[in-house]
């Protein structure tokens, strides 16, 4: 194959230029074209919404419908920096979003909101539908096939201007154009660094950093760990071969935050072939990453029974088991069998194992030392990213004038359970309100 090569192609000028389709460019393009402007979308993928497509192939959720004020919570560091856009855009409001597309939602037995279809691809056929067809405003103009590779931003005859410099693929040959959009304003959506495949790859950094936008380095988030069994290693192969794949199911995780709170969760996750991964791992992943990072190794203890008391299952335990092997035992007097008794098998000594006292104490509190995030390319999501230093309150980048930032690209992260989708969604409402008030002349 010959190598590609470049031509140039006429420069454009826009009103708005809103760079990525994910859900918070999405978003600001909808509320901007809905008040007026004409809004020119640019994704560097041939379609938008890639990721909000696989995110919701086993069920979309949307949000959560906890308590307000608990929701929050669920940012951690950043709650207080991500307060402001979700209290004006928050849950409430996404679920009213949905349904005025024609979406009807629900909540599940543990909060999270769904849609009834419990599909992606119908919410956003109807998205798509309303931006080049809306009731009210202009329609949104896509521009696929569009990778940004700068930005500048630009005084011309005393006014205001960003230039952006896209490659653009042509399908019909191997030729990659260059193109050259001048806006007044623009927003990046550009996304975090995983998923790289759906467009998400994080090449906005260094180019960013370069123009002087502080931004803190990306990290997995949301993501599998790499554990550290007896022998020093991970699991042994036994363990892998037959285990695998298979669901811890109705355990408890505990684990300290690098402040020193012990944090409590129930919940499942899976256990891997490289260590365990799912929900409830991802609920705690970013506080084991940073003791990862701070000590090279981070510990969390497995309740594989909550709902007993430590003297309950000591009693079961120390019930004789005449000739019976312990498995069998654990499995008749406490249920215990499978990927559970495995992993005791897996962690403990034999020592550990035939002392009543502290198996009990194991059953209970298993210690799981874990030593590595998997790749960033295949976390659900990323942490880091553009600080808050480096913006304005209204997301504005204080290095780049009439450029705003949304979504992923924020430095923030949360676990899964609609907490992603909500925040992104509310900052890409934020910043596309406070562009509309800037170009109307009202701006604080």
């Amino acid at each position: 194959m010959n190598s590609i090569r470049a031509d140039a192609q006429p420069s454009q000028n826009v009103d708005v230029a809103i760079v990525g389709g994910g859900p918070a460019g999405l978003m600001a393009a909808e509320l901007l074209s809905s008040w007026g402007h004409a809004v020119h979308l640019f994704d560097a993928m041939p379609s938008v919404g890639r990721k909000f497509l696989l995110a919701g192939r086993g069920g979309l959720n949307l949000t959560h419908a906890e308590p307000a004020l608990q929701f929050l919570t669920r940012y951690g560091q950043h709650q207080q920096q991500l307060t402001p856009f979700i209290q004006a855009w928050g849950a409430p409001e996404l679920r009213n979003w949905a349904q005025s597309l024609g979406i009807d939602t629900f909540v599940g037995t543990s909060g999270r909101v769904f849609p009834t279809e419990m599909k992606a691809a119908p919410l956003l056929r109807s998205w798509l539908h309303r931006l080049r067809h809306p009731a009210t405003g202009l329609p949104v103009e896509f521009h696929m096939r569009h990778r940004l590779q700068c930005i500048q931003a630009l005084n011309v005859s005393g006014h205001a201007q960003v230039q952006l410099t896209f490659q653009v693929q042509n399908l019909s040959s191997e030729v990659a154009q260059t193109k050259e959009v001048h806006a007044k304003s623009v927003i990046l959506a550009l996304g975090g660094g995983s998923w790289a495949r759906l467009g998400s790859d994080g090449a906005w950094v260094p180019w960013l950093q370069a123009m002087g936008v502080p931004v803190k380095p990306l990290q997995p988030s949301n993501c599998g760990f790499h554990v550290r069994g007896r022998s020093g290693s991970g699991w042994t192969p036994f363990f892998e071969q037959r285990f695998a794949g298979h669901p811890l199911k109705s355990v408890t995780l505990s684990w300290q935050t690098p402040q020193g709170q012990v944090l409590k969760r129930q919940g499942e996750f899976v256990a891997t072939a490289y260590g365990v991964e799912g929900s409830l791992v991802y609920t705690a992943s970013a506080d084991l990453r940073e003791q990862i990072n701070q000590k090279g190794v981070a510990e969390a203890q497995l309740d594989m029974l909550p709902d007993r008391t430590l003297d309950q299952v000591q009693k079961e335990v120390m019930h004789p088991r005449g000739t019976r092997s312990l498995s069998s035992h654990l499995k008749s007097r406490l249920g215990i069998e499978g990927v559970k008794m495995g992993l005791l098998n897996e962690l403990l000594s034999p020592e550990d194992l035939h002392d009543p006292i502290r198996l009990a104490q194991a059953i209970k509190g298993l210690s799981i030392q874990l030593t590595a995030t998997r790749p960033m390319d295949e976390a659900i999501s990323t942490a880091g990213g553009v600080t808050w230093e480096g913006l304005l309150p209204s997301l504005e980048f204080k290095a780049l004038p009439g450029v705003f930032c949304a979504g992923e690209m924020l430095d923030w992260e949360a676990p899964t359970g609609g907490y992603l989708l909500t925040a992104s969604m509310a900052t890409g409402a934020w910043a596309a309100k406070a562009l509309h008030q800037k170009m109307k002349g009202d701006e604080p």
